[in-house]
């Protein structure tokens, strides 16, 4: 049996970062998914919204790293599980809890002008921490240094 669910869109809004009472952390966001097609009435692109969960370490990641709009792949199992609302009716909620969660686009120039602007208890700007921040851009390396 497999249940593999793969899927690339952009978060409607910010990930909700929450703790369990055990401590264990999970992060639920909706992902916004275009159809592989167009409305033929209106001709617009029509899009499912999806809702994601993850636990642990990757929803920790996921809650400090990404933001309303970035593109984003997902991949993991889809689950659907039920309860009973305040009103007694039954309630059936359908989520990828996914395993993995790949940030497919780097944040804008905005976001990083506003990071390098921030310092951290080291007294190191965030832009300085992150050894991928000029990823992308090309690299001055001479002739000299490459072994072929």
């Amino acid at each position: 049996m497999l249940n593999r669910v793969i899927l690339i869109g952009r978060l409607t809004k910010d990930p909700e970062l929450r703790y369990t009472p055990a401590g264990v952390a999970v992060t639920q966001f909706t992902l916004a998914v275009d159809r592989p097609f167009t409305s033929s009435q209106s001709k617009e692109r029509e899009a499912d919204f999806i809702n994601i969960v993850t636990w642990r370490q990757l929803a920790e990641t996921c809650a400090n790293y990404l933001r309303k709009g970035r593109l984003t792949a997902v991949e993991g199992r889809l689950q659907i599980r039920n309860y009973d609302n305040n009103e007694g009716r039954k309630v059936y909620v359908t989520e990828v809890v996914a395993d993995n969660v790949r940030f497919l686009e780097s944040s804008g120039s905005t976001n990083r002008e506003s990071e390098a602007g921030t310092s951290s208890g080291n007294g190191r700007s965030s832009e300085q921490q992150d050894p991928f921040i000029d990823d992308g851009k090309p690299i001055d390396i001479s002739d000299d240094d490459l072994p072929f």
